[in-house]
């Protein structure tokens, strides 16, 4: 498992994440084989969010219930998550009180007294960010979380919260695959007037931007084919991609599934791939993928194989 120091922090952290968003029916058992396999592959990185589950901080809560760690146990783990989404709206609430609320209910439901990164999920058109600033100093300053970050955040957005914001900008957790890959397709197809991909959405220029400032880009749905319209792995609406991953799978020895994650990892912003699936068999799969090398022919084929034009 590939590991690395996150820009702006101490953290050492592995380039494949556990998403915890679907534990919330899952039997303590459940829970604690999914941790262990994702452990025993490397990924001592948990992500969560306050509005994972069917009720607010479930999926928090039912991770704490199974795993019950211990102080020492609990160092083992780097554990992020999210604020900023309100349920009975739905809307987004970027306020001081909302944040702060947010992270000591966070805090009591995994049962911890930190958080080693808090993220701001999805923009909120509403945002102060002097506010935003306030909320992270408190929460810095009380030692309950040691790194800051965004979600689904533009390059101004971002730009907006660092004229308040003493701390850095960790992170950014933005929707990546194969074959959803616009934040890629953008920079590569600039200036193609007919092509669709050439269309610059939110300012454009987002992978660019956070490796330009240390912003670890946080790669989620990293299977699925677009906007959670399924998986495009054994998908027959994808066969020559499939075809391609099956191929370079076999060359590599591992599972398609770390393919797929392998064209995430093999970009040079040193991205994190954040896993959805609770299957251990698929956790453990994906994390082979963290170090494979592939070459920029097999990267590039993998992307026209997607559907992507390379000009």
């Amino acid at each position: 498992m590939k590991t690395f120091t996150m820009p702006g922090t101490e953290i050492v952290v592995p380039n494949v994440v556990l998403g915890l968003m679907r534990i919330a029916d899952k039997t303590d058992d459940e829970v604690r084989e999914l941790v262990h396999a994702a452990r025993d592959a490397g990924i001592d990185f948990l992500d969560h969010a306050d509005v994972y589950g069917s009720e607010l901080h479930g999926c928090e809560r039912r991770f704490a219930a199974a795993m019950r760690l211990s102080p020492s146990e609990r160092a083992e783990f780097t554990i992020q998550t999210k604020t900023g989404i309100v349920r009975d709206g739905p809307y987004f609430d970027f306020s001081y009180e909302h944040i702060v609320e947010s992270v000591d209910g966070s805090l009591t439901a995994l049962g911890t007294d930190y958080l080693d990164i808090l993220l701001l999920h999805r923009p909120d058109p509403l945002v102060e960010p002097d506010e935003v600033a306030r909320a992270f100093d408190e929460l810095e300053a009380a030692g309950k979380v040691r790194a800051f970050g965004v979600s689904n955040h533009t390059p101004r957005q971002i730009d907006l919260l660092r004229r308040s914001v003493r701390q850095p900008i960790v992170a950014n957790q933005l929707q990546l695959s194969i074959t959803h890959a616009p934040i890629i397709t953008q920079g590569l197809a600039a200036n193609m007037l007919a092509e669709g991909q050439s269309v610059t959405l939110d300012g454009g220029g987002i992978v660019d931007y956070c490796r330009l400032h240390d912003i670890t880009v946080q790669a989620w749905s990293p299977f699925q084919a677009g906007f959670f319209t399924g998986v495009f792995l054994g998908s027959p609406e994808y066969a020559e991609l499939n075809a391609v991953i099956d191929r370079l799978a076999a060359a590599y020895d591992v599972p398609p599934i770390a393919i797929a994650t392998a064209w995430i990892t093999r970009h040079p912003a040193n991205m994190q791939v954040v896993l959805g699936t609770t299957n251990p068999e698929r956790v453990a799969g994906a994390a082979r993928g963290s170090d494979i090398p592939l070459t920029r022919a097999e990267w590039y084929e993998l992307y026209r194989a997607a559907g992507h034009i390379v000009p």
